[in-house]
């Protein structure tokens, strides 16, 4: 605001609130209808999502899932554990300084993302604690900034 009358208010850069709705559910059906491809726009949005939360407080940039995926193709997928690792560790990290009380981390990754495929349900779980994490920090962000 200005103080004088008349005189214009100084730009304000809007940006449309984050999504608080991320779904498991939506997800795996989604992408089962689309042969992976929503799979793909999923981790693209929390990507994004994750730096507009983030890295105005931590300086890190998350790369782009489709880069992640290119760069996975090339190292026979060694990339895309690299990449979920420093996603869920960056998504934990961000939880702990919002004081939001959620736990997930780089462990959430290989405990029920990675080796929680041997008992089938892991990944789902994993998928499951993103979601909520995600929507955690986006209700957080559009409340709070």
């Amino acid at each position: 605001m200005s103080g004088q009358p008349g005189a214009p208010e100084p730009y304000v850069q809007q940006r449309a609130a984050l999504k608080t709705d991320r779904s498991m559910i939506i997800v795996i059906l989604l992408s089962i209808v689309t042969f992976g491809i929503y799979n793909v726009i999923f981790y693209y949005k929390v990507a994004e999502d994750l730096n507009i939360i983030a890295s105005k407080w931590d300086g890190k940039n998350t790369m782009n899932y489709i880069l992640a995926l290119v760069i996975g193709l090339v190292t026979f997928s060694i990339y895309l554990l690299v990449w979920n690792h420093m996603l869920f560790d960056r998504i934990g990290g961000e939880l702990a300084r919002r004081q939001i009380d959620y736990k997930i981390g780089a462990g959430t990754f290989w405990g029920w993302g990675v080796f929680g495929g041997l008992i089938i349900v892991g990944p789902f779980i994993c998928l499951y604690k993103l979601c909520t994490a995600m929507n955690l920090l986006s209700e957080h962000c559009n409340a709070n900034g």
